[in-house]
């Protein structure tokens, strides 16, 4: 009975209101899940104006399903995911927080260096490279950005997702998925792909061990943007349609930069 109660809140503990990444950039967990933050939807939506939905066409057949599941991701981080968070901000300092954000990101490195090889930007697979290489052996293992603050060697935080959308794949419908968030038919089939590159599918062998720091790694991220997905979501008519919006537009972007 323990054992299915821990399973229960450590998969939970997997999603965040817009799919989960955490890394030293404030995106999600490099396992199944996308580089998109609800920090950097709502710049995005600030200075772009999709909150007023123009000019952003997306397919959404499954709408009901997708209102459904997204008013339960919405009781989820609420309930659970907001509280837990919360706690453990006030039990750990913030820069001990970010610098386990950035030991995340550079652990995804081979997500980012194969995504930005696959799609034929060999500067930035280099970059990549360098940074995992200095911020190992210069950032103790990745725990400081010291590529980024020292040599100011930025990462590209490309995925598989974006690698599909630059060779042409269509980004299909939009998806809600439970627990896991926004999505749509081409990013679901990128997570596969992200799943396969990301060292924590292979390491710790125990799935117990591997649940509890993929859970730590989701609450270690929403501790540090507690208030960005309330803040979209209260200046927002339809909160459903505004997060589905900025999440699409916000993955185009990415794909034309």
């Amino acid at each position: 009975m323990y054992k299915f109660l821990f399973a229960f809140v450590m998969i939970a503990c997997l999603w965040m209101p817009f799919g989960a990444h955490a890394d030293s950039n404030g995106t999600l967990p490099s396992d199944m899940t996308k580089d998109v933050t609800i920090a950097q939807m709502d710049s995005h939506a600030s200075r772009n104006g999709y909150l007023d939905h123009e000019d952003v066409i997306i397919s959404d057949p499954l709408e009901i399903w997708n209102r459904i599941m997204f008013t339960f991701n919405d009781m989820f981080y609420h309930v659970l995911l907001k509280p837990i968070s919360q706690v453990y901000a006030f039990l750990i300092p913030e820069p001990m927080r970010v610098a386990v954000s950035h030991f995340f990101h550079n652990l995804a490195m081979p997500k980012h260096f194969f995504a930005a090889l696959l799609q034929g930007k060999v500067e930035a697979a280099g970059v990549e490279l360098s940074r995992f290489a200095i911020n190992t052996v210069l950032g103790g293992l990745g725990f400081f950005d010291v590529a980024s603050t020292e040599f100011n060697l930025k990462s590209s935080d490309e995925d598989i997702g974006q690698t599909l959308g630059a060779y042409g794949v269509g980004e299909g419908f939009y998806i809600e998925w439970p627990l896991l968030g926004p999505a749509n038919v081409r990013d679901t089939v990128g997570l596969v792909g992200d799943h396969f590159l990301n060292p924590l599918s292979y390491y710790p062998p125990n799935p117990w061990t591997k649940m509890e720091i993929y859970a730590a790694k989701v609450v270690n991220h929403t501790s540090l943007h507690i208030g960005k997905y309330e803040d979209l979501k209260n200046a927002a008519i339809d909160p459903y349609v505004s997060l589905r919006d900025a999440y699409q537009q916000m993955r185009r972007d990415q794909i034309r930069r």
